[in-house]
């Protein structure tokens, strides 16, 4: 009896943290993000962009806080800080939710935030072509 209940409890407490460890890899992930304006949603600066650059401001750099601590050093939305986030953070590795965000519209999020998540507003802590740095890490690195 005392070895089947200690069997269940950490079998129901192996669950939660393998189901807390995955929570940001939800895919796809529906979201109501504002649209960017269309003149900037059309816009993929990536080209000149430096992903190296972008990579640094992605896992240190950024302030308030460098973007891996909630989309995760794999950018699948699993952080540290992300876990506590819902929705959760966007999980850049989803193919069927990437392919619908432009890196124009990932550029807009960016700079402004995005309303009703825990995605803050980088505009005022860093340059537009610092933005296109980590657009282009995040699409190279982990939109498959």
């Amino acid at each position: 009896m005392k070895k089947t209940m200690a069997i269940s409890v950490l079998t129901v407490f192996a669950l939660s943290i393998a189901s807390s460890a995955f929570a940001g890899a939800v895919c796809p992930q529906p979201r109501k993000t504002a649209s960017a304006p269309s003149n900037i949603a059309s816009q993929d600066k990536t080209g000149s962009a430096n992903a190296e650059k972008g990579k640094l401001i992605y896992t240190k750099k950024a302030k308030p806080m460098a973007c891996k601590m909630c989309h995760g050093e794999n950018g699948d939305g699993a952080g540290k800080l992300g876990k506590a986030l819902k929705p959760a953070p966007r999980n850049f590795t989803c193919a069927d939710t990437m392919k619908d965000v432009s890196p124009g519209q990932m550029f807009w999020i960016i700079k402004k935030g995005s309303k009703g998540t825990g995605m803050v507003a980088h505009g005022k802590t860093l340059k537009d072509n610092e933005i296109w740095d980590v657009v282009k890490y995040i699409r190279t690195t982990f939109v498959k």
